[in-house]
Order: C-alpha cells, then structure tokens, then sequence
C-alpha cells in the first residue's frame, strides 16, 4: 500500500511540474452528474497592486479583468475549447518585489500577462517576462519606457507624452494658467515621467514651471503647497498615488490652497472622490474611460460589483466605474483576441499573434504599432464634484 501511495504522489508532482512548465493545461472539474470530466485550461496572468500606494487603483483594474472573465470564461483555440484561468499575483507597488510575483507568475504557466496599474513595477518585471517568452499586455502603465527596447510588452492605453501634453494644453486653454507647479514623488517612474512631459509641453508654450519633488513615505505636504502659494501659480500638478493624494488634498483644503489641482490618470479613483467630497478643493484629472460611455458595460459592471461584498470592498466601497476597470475589461478581451489568433497556448505563439490583434472595446478600437503601443488620439478630461462625490465629465481633448 506504501509503495502505492508513493507511487502516486510522485506521479501528481510530476504532472504539477510539468503543467507548470507551459500555457497548456489539463484541469479536473465536476461534471453536472457528479462525475469528472477533463477539461483543457489555459491560465491568463494578472500582475497586478493589491497593497502599497497603488493597491487601491490595483483592485479596481483586476476587478474589470475579473467582471470580463465572468462574462466569458472559455476560449477557443486551435479548434478546442478551453476554461481561462486567472492566475492572481500582488506585486505590492513595489519595484523591489515586483519580479518576484512576476516570476510567480511564469512559474505558474501563464500564456499571456495583464498588467500593471503603475509603470515603474510595470518597467521593474519586464526582463522576467520576457526571459520566460510570456507577453504582457499593459493595461494603463503610460510610462513610455514600458514597451522601448522589447518585442514583448504591449499596452492598450495612451502614453505620458500625450497625457503631459494633453493636461498642459487644458491648464493653458481651461484656466489661462502662464504659471503652473508641479510635485512628484522622487524615483517614482509614473509621477517623475508625466511631470517632464507636461513641463515640457507647458513651456514650449511659453507658460512657468515650479518643479519639486518629495521622499519615500512623506506625509507633511504643506511645504510644497506654500511654495505653490507662495510662487503665485495658477495651477497645481500632482500626478502622485492615490496614497499621496488623499493627504494632499486634505492638506490643500485645510491650507486654501486657491488654485485648480490637476493629475492624471492615477486619480481617476474614488478613494479621489470620497476624500475630496465637502472639502474646498478642485480637481481635474485625464483618464481613459467615463462612465456612461457604455450603457451595457456600466449596468453590468454595477450589478456584478453589487453582487458581492468582497468585490464592492475592492471598488472602493461604492460602485462607481473607474476608467482602470474599463480598461482592464478590454485587456482581458484582447488577450483571449491573441490566444484565439495563436491557435496555441505558448506563449511565444501569443506573442507573434498580438501584433496583429485588433479589439473594438468599451475603451475605443484597439490595435497596435510596432512598438506594441496603442494609437490612442484622445483623453477624457473630468472634475471632481465635492458636493456630489462624483466625477463631472468636462471635455474629450487631443492634442491637435
């Protein structure tokens, strides 16, 4: 019985190692009368923030590739149906332990990678993926260093350049603003990036900038925005983590800070919202995505989130639609777009194939350049309503 036993176990390790080592799989599930069934699996990654300063905007991105996964939950590739798989990893915003759960991820057998909210842990994973052939698909990581240099991370959102230019036309066109001050956090690849392309734009155009940046884990912001006050600016860009945010907006409020605060796509949040409301603050971000700019998405977003306390929790407690789940929800797509063109679980073979993906999402169409970059020609522009707690739509804005 002994030798049996031992016999067994050692064959369950063996094919444990061996669906690691791959996109196919082969899973056991219960059949409606009970009995089992195999049935062929191919397991899609999420490299995505569950804690640190972006996990909040982390959940709400994996929450709009898990509502996708619910809607649709098979693929089919080469002719043979398969259960997509989500295989899960927090990378915990930080670009020290980021490679770890991407590891974590090629080490489970993942076919393609979706990910992530924030382009430094976004940048910081790269050489595994593409050590291990698997793609990634980068959901809203608008750092352009994400996809320089490399054949295997795509992205289906705009870049920094667009965004710096399109906040810094807004301030000029919107507030008449000659005098802007910016702030972003020092190291950070996201905040540093987007603050030198809207600076750049900004004085192309003959306008002022204040440049400062702050350290790891501050919290005391009234310095910054004194010297904002105190260096007459007529706006204040701060393109930082909702972590951040969240104080700064205290902090401006208690201070009267008296000038617009704009940011990009980072506060599109509620965590934005919800600290904002009944505070004397105003607040103008670009993102991807506003809710209404898709009736069957937006309803069935809400009621999926509704359903399910966990989920309402990682939404920020409310069901308000987040550009970062629009967006997650047509990655998903995109991805299973890939697998279906591949005719293969390899992830070399998804590779090749994403080149060529087109998607018409709820986020707009999406197809890529030979970089692996979206075209992305326009950015929705809204304001935070500190009586409401919502987002007002202001304006859809290139750079034309």
């Amino acid at each position: 019985m002994k030798k049996i036993l031992s016999a067994a176990l050692v064959l369950c390790l063996a094919l444990t190692f061996f669906a690691g080592c791959g996109g196919n799989t082969t899973a056991t599930s219960k059949a409606p009368d009970g009995g089992d069934s195999s049935q062929k699996v191919v397991k899609i990654g999420i490299y995505e923030p569950a804690s640190g300063d972006n996990g909040a905007g982390g959940k709400q991105e994996t929450l709009g590739i898990q509502y996708a996964n619910s809607k649709v939950d098979t693929v089919e590739i080469g002719g043979e149906t398969y259960k997509v798989v989500l295989e899960i990893q927090d990378n915990q915003s930080s670009n020290e332990k980021g490679p770890s759960a991407a590891q974590a991820l090629v080490s489970a057998g993942v076919s393609v990678a979706l990910g992530s909210y924030g382009s430094g842990v976004s940048i910081a994973a790269s050489d595994i993926f593409a050590a291990a052939g698997v793609p990634v698909i980068g959901v809203t990581c608008t750092n352009p260093q994400v996809t320089e240099g490399n054949e295997h991370y795509f992205r289906i959102c705009f870049l920094d350049p667009f965004q710096g230019t399109v906040l810094a036309n807004f301030a000029m066109s919107n507030f008449e603003a000659k005098t802007a001050y910016c702030l972003a956090k020092l190291g950070d690849d996201y905040s540093v990036g987007l603050v030198n392309f809207f600076v750049k734009a900004f004085e192309a155009a003959g306008g002022k900038v204040v440049s400062e940046t702050f350290p790891e884990g501050n919290s005391d912001f009234t310095s910054y925005i004194a010297k904002a006050k105190s260096e007459g600016a007529d706006v204040f860009f701060a393109p930082v983590s909702t972590e951040a945010a969240a104080l700064i907006i205290d902090q401006a409020s208690s201070q009267g800070l008296g000038m617009p605060i704009m940011a990009g796509d980072t506060w599109d949040s509620n965590v934005i919202t919800s600290t904002a409301t009944g505070k004397d603050v105003e607040i103008f971000v670009t993102t991807f995505y506003q809710e209404g700019g898709n009736d069957e998405f937006d309803k069935g977003f809400k009621e999926w989130v509704n359903a399910d306390s966990t989920r309402l929790s990682n939404n920020g407690g409310n069901d308000m639609i987040s550009a970062v789940s629009a967006m997650g929800y047509d990655a998903y797509f995109v991805a299973l777009e890939a697998l279906k063109a591949a005719g293969s679980t390899d992830p070399k073979a998804v590779n090749e194939a994403l080149w060529n993906v087109t998607y018409s999402g709820v986020s707009g169409d999406i197809a890529f350049d030979d970089i692996g970059d979206a075209a992305r020609e326009v950015a929705y522009v809204k304001s935070c309503n500190t009586e409401t707690g919502a987002w007002d739509f202001v304006t859809v804005q290139g750079i034309n």
